[in-house]
């Protein structure tokens, strides 16, 4: 394929549209609205076409949106209706067979879908839009799709519990495929939003590197964050006479602990460990360690690599062998957690 052919995204949304979230709708419609307003502006900055396809889905399954280029999408307002119950494997795979159907020629294709539930499997064995009505051969099936989908195919899922999760990962999906969100209020879908943008960005920023699907949308570790993703994201090492890393023997406030330490606290030289998960706001820097070496990476393509949005967004550690990622601090009072380290700018 000639390497002037351009990138051509294929993004859908699958949204639960059931009984159950009618106290969400007016806000799903928000958050979707400005999902598309992300993609149509990242699609100009990066030089990606970007077409877009939305699927609502309670008893039965709706296309209403068949992939319309970003730039020319409506707002969902007359789009989104709720009522029913939550056929969420008939709209899996309704998606994904309809989308396979989309042609590919010329350019770089590639697919990324996430679907948004707020409950359980509860209707597919007996929606029209399901292959089987047999609730076992539709968790099957679902699993095969997911095994035998090409490398240019992303699917992911947000569900609102513990058990949507482990029902997410019998029916295949790639653990770090699946987030989590609280569905019981309208602050739960806001993050869930962020969450889908910070992992588009991610996406998005991939597919110039040249990767063409994840099975790690939803992740900071190490399908993230590695040397080839730093190399193609720009990010350069700061001088070793720049920055001095602290072990943290005990659980103190990250002031009290630099000047225990023997080094002057400046307000915004402090970076600690990421180590649960946490909301970083838009101003907050972002510092990668490389174990092995001690060699530190920062600057605003810092936050790029992450996929983090110019909004404060929720970011949880993933597992890591060779890279570890340090969160600027700009409180005195930071609880450092024992048996990390605290990255100081000097």
């Amino acid at each position: 394929m000639s390497g002037t052919q351009n990138y051509i995204n294929h993004v859908a949304l699958v949204l639960d549209a059931s009984s159950s979230m009618s106290h969400l709708s007016g806000k799903v419609v928000e958050v979707a609205d400005q999902q598309i307003a992300y993609l149509a502006r990242r699609s100009k900055e990066l030089d990606q076409e970007t077409r877009v396809t939305v699927y609502v889905f309670a008893d039965k399954v709706e296309c209403v949106i068949y992939d319309k280029d970003v730039l020319r999408m409506p707002s969902l307002k007359q789009l989104y209706r709720v009522g029913g119950m939550t056929a969420l494997l008939a709209a899996t795979l309704k998606s994904q067979r309809e989308l396979a159907q989309t042609a590919q020629l010329y350019g770089d294709h590639s697919f990324l879908t996430f679907v948004l539930t707020d409950g359980q499997e509860n209707a597919s064995h007996r929606c029209p839009d399901a292959p089987t009505k047999n609730p076992r051969e539709l968790v099957q099936a679902v699993a095969k799709l997911m095994q035998t989908q090409e490398d240019n195919w992303t699917l992911a899922v947000l569900v609102p519990d513990q058990m949507g999760k482990r029902e997410a990962m019998q029916c295949g999906f790639p653990k770090d495929n699946i987030a989590i969100w609280d569905a019981t209020s309208t602050q739960g879908l806001e993050e869930a939003g962020q969450v889908i943008q910070q992992a588009t960005e991610n996406f998005m920023m991939g597919r110039a590197q040249g990767i063409r699907g994840s099975r790690a949308v939803f992740s900071t570790g190490a399908e993230a964050v590695n040397k080839d993703t730093i190399k193609a994201a720009g990010l350069t090492p700061v001088n070793a006479s720049e920055y001095q890393l602290i072990p943290v023997a005990r659980e103190a406030a990250i002031r009290e602990w630099v000047i225990e330490c023997g080094h002057t606290y400046r307000t915004g030289g402090a970076f600690y460990q990421l180590s649960k998960s946490e909301k970083i706001q838009a101003r907050k820097q972002i510092a990668v360690l490389e174990k092995k070496t001690d060699r530190v990476y920062a600057g605003p393509e810092a936050r790029s690599l992450l996929g983090l949005p110019d909004t404060e967004v929720r970011v949880k550690p993933d597992h890591n062998d060779d890279f570890t990622i340090f969160v600027q601090s700009t409180s005195v009072n930071r609880k450092l957690v024992p048996h990390t380290r605290l990255l100081l700018m000097i």
